[in-house]
């Protein structure tokens, strides 16, 4: 039987924006990855405070915006299991759940620097490869020593888009549209997230 190659790419997704699916899509692409798994965290631990929205919102804005794509599937297991949310519970979740396939984290070059700071970083290095996406003209100088670790560079698109800009141009009433995908969009605007409560 053939191995299933399946990447994973986390995030608050506080709202999904156009970076993010840029990058599912370059690191799925590349890799010739058979799934792509979103896993919107419950709380990022070196984020603390990046969540605004709740994980109903954050979940719904997700689904709206890949529901389409054949490709991509969410996965609410971090939000499900709540509190900060560990990359090396949710490697055991699925390595658990796929014990014959390959499993890729995909993350930002920006990652590789603080990689060595991940709760128990050997044993996820165990358990899952890393795809880091590579962005034109931020080349990645220094690669982590970590034992076992399998790094496998993928080119990413340049979009300097961040979920924080994109929460404060909702409270200025800007457009989200070009940056938020249409649909996560009309949620945002159904439910009015990110206005300022008074």
């Amino acid at each position: 039987m053939r191995r299933v190659k399946i990447g994973f790419l986390g995030g608050s997704f506080d709202p999904v924006h156009f970076g993010h699916l840029l990058a599912a899509q370059d690191a799925y692409e590349q890799y010739g990855l058979d799934r792509l798994i979103l896993v919107p965290a419950a709380q990022a631990p070196l984020k603390p405070n990046d969540v605004q929205s709740s994980s109903e919102d954050r979940l719904a804005m997700l689904r709206a915006a890949v529901e389409w794509d054949h490709r991509f599937e969410v996965s609410d297991v971090e939000l499900k299991r709540g509190g900060v949310s560990y990359t090396i519970d949710s490697a055991r979740h699925f390595r658990a759940l796929y014990p014959h396939d390959d499993l890729y984290w995909v993350i930002g070059g920006d990652q590789l620097p603080k990689l060595h700071l991940w709760k128990d970083i050997v044993e996820l290095a165990r358990l899952v490869e890393f795809i880091f996406l590579e962005r034109p003209g931020f080349p990645v100088r220094e690669h982590p020593d970590i034992d076992g670790l399998r790094l496998h560079r993928c080119d990413g698109h340049l979009l300097a888009i961040s979920s924080t800009e994109l929460r404060d141009r909702c409270r200025r009433n800007l457009s989200l549209d070009y940056f938020v995908p249409h649909k996560a969009i009309v949620y945002i605007k159904e439910h009015s997230l990110y206005r300022e409560t008074t």
